[in-house]
């Protein structure tokens, strides 16, 4: 298939009107086929959701192949080709049968490139909407168990740092899984001796953390002074005001941020009540939240918050799609096979219009029907 006539998003985050070519599910060099003529559109990446717990009324923690089925199908519609859903804090019983169950799974939708742990090794005081009853201290001894039952798909380890025995734990797992920084109440010193131990990520910036101060810049000047540390930023509108979002970019750089989502079962789904973690959520617009008032999660998926990123926080487009294609990518150490538009990987593109909405949704050089679609509510 030839892809003509798009402004094509390259890896540096510019765009240029060129000719895209889709052969035997990837990206190609010149070649014959029907022609999509692309003219007035956007051509980028499909978007890769890294930190994410369900949409569409399932939750990944359900740990059932019909959840994984319905997730990864609404992802797909939603422009995300590949996703990397995060386990809430349980015990190991329960996080176990999770990780078996993506392990096994081989359904359709967005392609699954691994799991993330988002707990159980949280502060209590920064546990946000973590169940406390199941915070438990570090023990990479369990994680290495857990990995062993989700056949190595355990990508991402959500860890605070000041717990006895975390830097110990996060330089045993250094090799085995990315560590972020997450739930903390760690101060700049015990963040940069995680770094140094081996993190290279943290898990939604400014969100259940300390705030960046003047004289104590804790976890965020902390990975700000590590160049090697990417940051996860939910834009939705509500977890971080887009002065913020600016300033995160300006600091950072676009090569270092990872947009998220962080949503749960209500996206795609009308207010109500709904479940995060075995802990009642209530939904109500673009809010989610626990009984206390506590944000719960987000009721946006990752194309919706990229737009948001652009349109309401005036981050450039090439930044953003970069942040939401190119970072998650490499973060997940899966930039050789997908993350942008470069020869020989995997086709996965989207095709937006002038106002960022989604036209055409191809997985694996093929358009995917029903681009857009939304889930009846499960009952």
């Amino acid at each position: 298939m030839r892809i003509c006539n798009a402004q094509v998003f390259s890896q540096e985050g510019a765009f240029q009107k060129r000719d895209l070519f889709l052969q035997n599910g990837s990206f190609a060099e010149p070649c014959e086929g029907e022609i999509f003529d692309a003219e007035g559109l956007y051509a980028i990446p499909g978007l890769i959701d890294l930190h994410f717990h369900g949409c569409a009324g399932y939750d990944f923690c359900d740990a059932t192949a019909q959840s994984l089925d319905a997730i990864s199908a609404y992802e797909l519609s939603a422009g995300v080709t590949t996703i990397c859903p995060a386990a809430m804090t349980y015990p190991e019983e329960k996080l176990a049968a999770i990780c078996q169950n993506a392990a096994a799974w081989r359904g359709t939708g967005a392609a699954l490139a691994g799991l993330q742990l988002e707990g159980p090794f949280l502060s209590e005081a920064k546990k946000g909407a973590q169940n406390g009853a199941w915070l438990q201290k570090p023990d990479a001894a369990l994680i290495l168990r857990l990995q062993e039952q989700a056949h190595g798909m355990i990508r991402l380890l959500a860890v605070a740092p000041e717990l006895p025995g975390a830097l110990s734990m996060i330089r045993v797992l250094r090799n085995e899984v990315v560590v972020s920084l997450a739930h903390t109440e760690a101060d700049y010193e015990t963040a940069v001796k995680a770094f140094e131990s081996g993190a290279h990520q943290v898990t939604h910036l400014y969100n259940a953390m300390p705030p960046f101060l003047h004289r104590n810049p804790g976890v965020i000047g902390a990975a700000f002074d590590t160049p090697e540390c990417r940051v996860e930023l939910i834009c939705d509108g509500i977890h971080v005001h887009p002065s913020v979002v600016r300033a995160t970019f300006q600091m950072f750089g676009d090569d270092r941020v990872i947009l998220i989502s962080d949503s749960m079962m209500a996206t795609g789904l009308p207010d109500g009540t709904y479940a995060l973690g075995g802990q009642a959520v209530s939904v109500a617009g673009n809010r989610c939240t626990l009984a206390d008032g506590t944000i719960a999660g987000s009721a946006s998926n990752l194309m919706d918050c990229l737009r948001t990123a652009v349109q309401k926080m005036q981050i450039p487009l090439g930044s953003a799609v970069k942040a939401a294609t190119v970072n998650p990518a490499k973060a997940l150490g899966i930039f050789s096979e997908c993350g942008s538009l470069d020869l020989g990987k995997r086709a996965d593109l989207l095709l937006l219009d002038s106002d960022l909405r989604l036209v055409q949704v191809f997985q694996n050089g093929k358009p995917v029907a029903g681009t857009g679609t939304k889930p009846e509510k499960r009952v």
